[in-house]
């Protein structure tokens, strides 16, 4: 694993908490991903909370896990630290990781973020990017560009940083949460999960590689 400053190893216990609270700790974080020998890391720069049933004061319609364990969401409801990796449209391999309490179910949707190592496997993975800021610009290019794919990674631990299938996944986290960030509605979530009543999408201010927001189906600021 790579030694950046500012960072320390993520922890079970540092994730042991609400999706909620857990996700404005990721950013500035770094995962890193080595798929055979080709290691790419990102800088975390947007992430999105999801709840479970029954985790936190209030049901999240906008979570995999609202209705209970399921055999897509299993991941969700599993130990802290372990990338629940599901299929978006068919086509994009969105990237979270688990978080939650002791038997509850939550994970952080990985939606944007800086590639800083390994910048030429990821335009080898994502020949449409336009440039750098691109390259994982959005949460099915950041699973692009790490290398990570339903559903072979799907429970990749990067805590232990087990293999599984060829890869290996470490995340790190800064050692205090960042001062420069914003809150808002989650991107593209339908119906009222969509709006102002979730503020649960969190991103570094100013930074380029957040994602353009867009209400879902439903959603709106009126809602």
């Amino acid at each position: 694993m790579s030694e950046r400053a500012g960072l320390i190893p993520a922890t079970r216990a540092a994730l042991a908490a609400l999706p909620v609270e857990v996700a404005p700790r990721l950013l500035g974080g770094v995962l890193e991903v080595t798929v055979g020998d080709a290691l790419v890391a990102v800088r975390l720069t947007e992430v999105e909370a999801y709840h479970g049933a029954g985790t936190g004061a209030e049901p999240d319609p906008g979570s995999h896990a609202r209705m209970g364990r399921t055999a897509r969401n299993a991941t969700m409801w599993g130990e802290p630290g372990r990338l629940y990796v599901y299929l978006s449209h068919g086509i994009h391999s969105c990237v979270n990781v688990v978080c939650a309490p002791d038997g509850r179910a939550g994970a952080v949707l990985l939606r944007a973020g800086e590639v800083i190592a390994g910048e030429h496997v990821a335009f080898a993975r994502r020949p449409a990017a336009r440039a750098a800021r691109d390259l994982a610009r959005g949460p099915g290019r950041l699973g692009d560009a790490v290398g990570l794919r339903h559903p072979v990674h799907d429970g990749i631990d990067a805590i232990a940083g087990a293999p599984r299938a060829g890869a290996v996944a470490r995340l790190l986290l800064p050692v205090a949460t960042r001062s420069d960030i914003e809150a808002g509605p989650r991107v593209g979530v339908a119906g009222v999960a969509g709006t102002a009543a979730f503020p649960w999408r969190f991103w570094v201010a100013g930074d380029p590689t957040v994602s353009p927001f867009r209400w879902g189906r439903g959603a709106g600021p009126t809602l």
